[in-house]
């Protein structure tokens, strides 16, 4: 018996290495998960659900069962600024936790402070050995992070940007992949995600920490990504908004990039603005947020959550109807590949 389960755990261990990778002399290659992987019948669910009005069944019936695009969530410049109680957030609202977690720490977030250059390249990774585009979302100084990613991406530091393996956590020899859907290698130059976002990301503190290659970028959003959002507050010494939202604090499109402003309820902290777990566990405020459909840039909950973490109720309500919607399109987008005869395979 024991002899019979040892053999069964080991075919198992085989074949999850299997298909995490493959070794070539650049390294580990990353495999693209099947959209087989699907439960029967599933795909066709997907492809009739609306991107912009996901119920929390369909969520729970449809959605979970499904893979999902990565999402690399970047902290704050301090400790306490930390993006993990809207990852938990995210988990009890039906988000796969494995999209979320760093498969080489387990760790639910990223430092702001890491190397801008190897997030682009560990999002090229993801996106060659998942079929979807990871989303990246940043507060505070992690804002200014995911707004940097997608200059690295654009080339406006290098024209060159290597592939990160999170797996291994070290560079490859390569600065382009294959590309899941179409099968044909590209440049991680250039590739374009589907959303990202910033939340609370001022110009006062790049100052204080010597950032000075985003200063004059910081409100600019390149044409690598299509939809991205920047959440300000109002009063905020820390984003430079004490006095108020002005058109110079808003983020504006290079190019073809769909941005939008929110201006946040006037009680949202800086420092507290991630801390949305305990809204996931409250039905009333749950249900709130699963309802919620934007039609302001200056949202107003006005139902009087109770608890200190009621007050970021817009911020989460704003985050999971975004991040819902990409994850619909993004598996509408693979399945469509797959069905056309393209990758992914």
């Amino acid at each position: 018996m024991k002899r019979g389960k040892t053999g069964t755990a080991l075919i198992g261990v085989l074949l999850i290495l299997a298909v995490a990778c493959s070794h070539t002399e650049n390294g580990i290659v990353p495999t693209v998960r099947d959209d087989v992987a699907m439960p029967p019948g599933l795909s066709e669910r997907v492809l009739v659900l609306d991107p912009q009005a996901i119920s929390g069944e369909a969520v729970t019936e449809i959605l979970s069962k499904c893979p999902a695009p990565r999402i690399i969530l970047l902290n704050g410049s301090f400790s306490i600024a930390s993006m993990e109680s809207f990852a938990r957030f995210l988990v009890l609202m039906g988000y796969p936790e494995a999209s979320l977690r760093d498969p080489a720490t387990g760790s639910y977030t990223y430092s702001s402070y890491r190397n801008s250059r190897e997030l682009a390249g560990m999002v090229a990774w993801y996106y060659e050995a998942e079929g979807m585009r990871p989303m990246v979302i940043g507060h505070s100084q992690g804002g200014m992070a995911s707004i940097r990613i997608l200059h690295e991406l654009a080339g406006t530091f290098s024209n060159r940007v290597a592939v990160w393996n999170p797996l291994s956590q070290k560079e490859e020899d390569r600065d382009t992949i294959i590309d899941p859907f179409t099968g044909q290698e590209r440049p991680v130059l250039g590739l374009t995600l589907g959303f990202a976002s910033a939340a609370a990301t001022g110009k006062p503190m790049r100052v204080l920490l010597g950032q000075w290659g985003m200063l004059g970028r910081l409100r600019e959003i390149p044409d690598t990504v299509e939809e991205f959002n920047g959440y300000h507050l109002q009063g905020d010494w820390v984003s430079g908004t004490l006095f108020g939202v002005g058109t110079g604090d808003h983020y504006f499109p290079k190019g073809s990039a769909r941005v939008r402003n929110v201006i946040l309820p006037r009680e949202c902290g800086h420092i507290s603005l991630p801390l949305t777990e305990d809204l996931a566990r409250d039905p009333r405020a749950r249900q709130w947020i699963q309802s919620y459909v934007p039609v302001s840039d200056h949202p107003r909950c006005g139902l009087g959550f109770e608890g200190s973490h009621g007050r970021n109720v817009v911020f989460a309500a704003e985050m999971w109807y975004s991040i819902r919607k990409q994850w619909c399109l993004e598996l509408k987008r693979r399945i469509g590949a797959t069905r056309k005869g393209s990758h992914p395979s």
